[in-house]
């Protein structure tokens, strides 16, 4: 009999595990149906930001799920600075933003054709200044393998927010506007804006794994 109430208490306990996992696991599923606030500008081609300046919405399909958990908590603690976004990243629980960023990166699969073929060369210049920012280290090979997954994939992404982004490292002590990071803080500082502008342009032409897939709203009865 005792024998059969530990079993019992085993059994118990490995349910009440495996219920744990599952309730904290990722679920695009779930991520799709809470995504509506992000489509309404990540799913619309060339959409626009207009804070702190006009720049394209970054691409999201197909980006590492780990980089979308770790960015939106960036947003919500404030070490990125954007009103809107943190507004949004602090109404997320831990679960949402799990299942949103599994929905972001299954929904890339299946829209590129055939293998992503090697990045092209850099020019001399550019090759420079990536080296001395050290990119690849963290961002992988072709600028799409990142070293962790908590790295976003580079390659492809709008040249105007990689942009925008790099000059948002050299600002880290404005209440506005900036992105708290000591590692790109480092790696950008020194740099100048035509600098970030060469890197931006070079990697938003490498093949990608980024996309903006659009998603209609709006349904017709026939």
């Amino acid at each position: 009999m005792e024998t059969m109430k530990k079993l019992a208490r085993i059994s118990l306990l490995l349910s009440a595990l495996i219920v744990g996992v599952h309730a904290h696991a990722q679920d695009a599923a779930a991520g799709k149906a809470k995504a509506a606030m992000c489509m309404g500008c990540h799913s619309i081609p060339g959409y626009q930001a207009s804070f702190p300046e006009v720049y394209k919405v970054p691409a999201l399909a197909g980006q590492n799920a780990k980089y979308i958990v770790a960015a939106l908590g960036e947003y919500a603690k404030g070490d990125r600075k954007h009103p809107t976004m943190r507004g949004i990243a602090q109404s997320l629980s831990e679960q949402d933003t799990k299942d949103l960023a599994a929905f972001f990166e299954q929904l890339g699969k299946g829209v590129q054709e055939g293998p992503i073929p090697d990045a092209a060369t850099p020019p001399p210049a550019v090759a420079a200044l990536m080296a001395k920012a050290n990119c690849q280290t963290c961002h992988g090979a072709n600028f799409s393998k990142p070293l962790t997954g908590t790295e976003p994939r580079l390659a492809g992404q709008h040249a105007d927010y990689l942009y925008a982004a790099l000059k948002a490292y050299q600002t880290s002590n404005s209440p506005v506007v900036g992105r708290s990071n000591a590692i790109m803080g480092g790696m950008v500082q020194g740099l100048s804006h035509d600098d970030l502008h060469a890197i931006a342009d070079y990697l938003a032409t490498l093949p990608t794994e980024l996309h903006t897939v659009p998603e209609s709203r709006f349904r017709f009865a026939h």
